[in-house]
């Protein structure tokens, strides 16, 4: 195995010049059917699952770095990885100029308040995941590194990519690696010293707080931005990885708000292009940095780079001319042709939450097998037709009074449910307190028929935190246990939570991990940021400490039947946000695991369901066994009147898809 690299991207070596850099083109429409102008406020008056009981594990961890107490079920941890050199504490340049380390003073208290303690840093931040064959690519605040997880349990590190800009989303298609970049600090030729400021440039001060009349406040007003640079980058920045030891930059799309986040959009139907879908949430860029760019509010600016989304084409033959094709309005009143159509910021009364304008998504994950993709857009939560991806449409939009910020989205593998995500306090913020609400910064799980979506549960990690511990809901993907739906989610310092939504009215934890506060004295930023499960195992992106790697175990909730089956699924590339179809080969190990499920639920008597484990295991000793073929085929035929017979629709599809592999592995004999 090659020896690990750090790269730095030399000036002039794997640079793109600001002249190739794509701007803003003229904006598109993305309007579909007429849509209430926020969104239909929600009845909250829905199941939310209860918090855990005071005998939990998980409360009272000790705290550490490195020798934190940790607290398991139904999962284990099998390995885990520190940040490396240029990234990890001690080693890492600050994320942003002006940024707060462990050894500079406070700063000076506003308004009479006392003074906010000093940040801890612990290196730069880890961020997003994604996979491709036994790769894997861990975004960073300053970059990206390089694992080889062809061991899951002896994850190495081959390359260390240095190219700083914040927020460091990744995903990969072939040969292509693509990372988001919206800090100021980024700079097109991935250098690490930043955009230096003209002689005497004084920072302004940090705008106040605005208060609201409910006692809360609306979000800090963002700092204004330094002044123009052409050396700066924000937007999409696109790797040729062909070889890992030396990955290069072949093109960087500039856009007007950066991209906090990006979606790769497959269109099944054009096989020259891929294409990125930028949630870009930061400040507009000046004029004279970019020329396109103006923001303001569309009643002063009908042109503001506010209130859309940018899409960049990739021509898969020639990445190096990737540029942005459109810039939909998915935001608009078709009825008025206002383009801020949705919810407009502020509170929705008293007790309920204060949720941000909805003037850009934070994230966007697309469905492609169906057709349509869910924006987190801060404050609605939007259903995309994306059968054109240069021009979604969208067909449908909610809100709700439990949310401050739409952050993330997953469909359900059959596309009847998507499950949103809260980000009450932005991720830096303790919110999973004992005396936080259940219902906010949780998930809120839709049913999603004939294109709407409709609230079914709220969903949050059970198990308080403490004061210490940064904790919301964050990004997770899909766990193919076939027969359910189940969800491995990162909390932050919360750590990872397992949720079986099958049941969309009433989620229920099935498995978690979690440890202490990454600091036991004094808070600092840490936690998971993403969990994901590829091949057979869970990762996870720890913001302080690096990556960790967990598996499956059964427990009460859990089969080892069920974790074999899905560890029968294999995904050659996984980027959890162009969210694949799941599949699962017609085998008795699939089989075994509806058995126990419809063993739990109770739908099929224990005798029958003896009868279908003792038959199931003689045909795997004996498959040429006539007596065993005539048994299992007559059980399949009794299948077909069960399934007919169960009250409950998830049994149905289990006792359906039971008698389908049987009727499959005998239909030859």
């Amino acid at each position: 195995m090659m020896a690990p690299q750090t790269l730095r991207l030399k000036h002039g070596a794997a640079s793109v010049s600001l002249a190739l850099a794509v701007l803003c083109p003229v904006i598109c429409s993305g309007q579909g059917a007429p849509a209430a102008a926020s969104g239909a406020p929600l009845n909250s008056k829905v199941f939310t699952n209860p918090r855990a009981p005071a005998d939990d594990p998980r409360i009272g961890l000790k705290g550490g770095l490195y020798d934190a107490g940790e607290a398991a079920s139904g999962m284990e941890r099998v390995a885990s990885l520190p940040k490396p050199t240029g990234f990890g504490p001690g080693t890492t340049p600050p994320e942003a100029p002006g940024q707060i380390t462990g050894d500079q003073p406070p700063p000076p208290a506003e308004d009479g308040k006392p003074p906010q303690p000093p940040a801890i840093q612990y290196g730069s931040t880890n961020s997003d995941l994604a996979f491709s064959g036994n790769h894997l690519f861990a975004g960073n605040y300053n970059g990206i590194n390089f694992y080889d997880i062809d061991n899951p349990a002896k994850v190495k590190l081959t390359t260390s990519l240095m190219c700083p800009g914040g927020q460091g989303d990744v995903s990969v298609y072939g040969h292509l690696l693509f990372m988001s970049a919206e800090a100021v600090n980024g700079r097109i030729d991935c250098g690490t010293q930043g955009i230096a400021l003209p002689p005497g440039y004084v920072p302004p001060p940090a705008p106040k707080p605005q208060p609201l009349p409910n006692g809360g406040e609306l979000p800090r007003p963002q700092r204004p931005l330094p002044p123009p640079s052409p050396e700066r980058f924000r937007g999409v920045r696109i790797f040729d990885i062909s070889d890992f030891s030396n990955p290069k930059q072949v093109a960087a799309v500039q856009s007007c708000r950066g991209s906090h986040t990006h979606t790769l959009v497959i269109d099944p139907k054009d096989k020259e292009n891929v294409y990125i879908y930028i949630s870009g949430t930061g400040q507009v860029r000046q004029p004279e940095e970019m020329s396109e760019c103006s923001g303001g509010e569309p009643t002063a600016n009908p042109n503001t780079a506010l209130f859309r989304i940018d899409i960049i084409k990739v021509p898969l033959a020639h990445p190096e001319q990737a540029k942005i094709v459109s810039s939909p309005r998915i935001f608009t009143d078709s009825q008025t042709g206002a383009i801020n159509g949705l919810w407009k910021g502020g509170f929705h009364g008293e007790g309920t939450q204060t949720t941000s304008e909805t003037n850009r998504c934070h994230d966007i994950t697309v469905y492609s097998a169906i057709g349509l993709a869910a924006g987190a857009c801060s404050g609605n939560g939007i259903l995309l037709d994306i059968s054109n991806p240069v021009n979604p449409v969208r067909i449908d939009a909610v809100s709700d009074p439990n949310y401050a910020f739409w952050h993330s989205a997953n469909f359900n593998n059959d596309g009847t449910k998507v499950l949103f995500t809260d980000e009450w306090g932005g991720g830096g913020q303790p919110r999973c307190r004992a005396t936080d609400p259940m219902n906010w910064g949780a998930d809120a799980i839709f049913t999603l028929s004939n294109r709407k979506l409709t609230l079914s549960s709220y969903y949050k990690m059970p198990a308080p935190q403490t004061e210490l511990e940064n904790c919301v809901a964050h990004n997770g993907s899909l766990i193919p246990i076939p027969g359910r739906d189940v969800l491995v989610q990162a909390w932050y310092q919360g750590g990872v939570s397992v949720v079986d939504f099958t049941d969309a009215a009433h989620p229920m934890e099935i498995a978690y991990f979690d440890r202490g506060p990454v600091n036991g004295e004094k808070r600092a930023s840490g936690g998971q940021w993403s969990a994901y499960w590829y091949n057979g195992y869970i990762y996870g992106s720890e913001i302080a400490r690096g990556v960790d790697v967990f598996r499956l175990v059964p427990n009460k909730f859990i089969t080892q039947n069920e974790i074999d089956a899905a560890n029968q699924v294999h995904f050659d590339e996984l980027n959890v946000q162009n969210q694949p179809k799941i599949t699962w080969p017609a085998n008795f190990i699939v089989a075994r695991a509806y058995v126990d499920q419809l063993n739990r639920s109770g739908a099929l008597a224990s005798p029958r369901i003896a009868a279908l484990n003792e038959a199931i295991m003689k045909f795997d000793d004996t498959p040429s066994d006539r007596k065993t073929e005539a048994q299992l085929k007559a059980i399949a035929a009794s299948l077909d009147k069960d399934a007919a017979a169960v009250k409950a629709p998830a049994d149905a599809a289990r006792i359906r898809a039971l008698s389908a592999i049987i009727k499959q592995r005998t239909s030859h004999l």
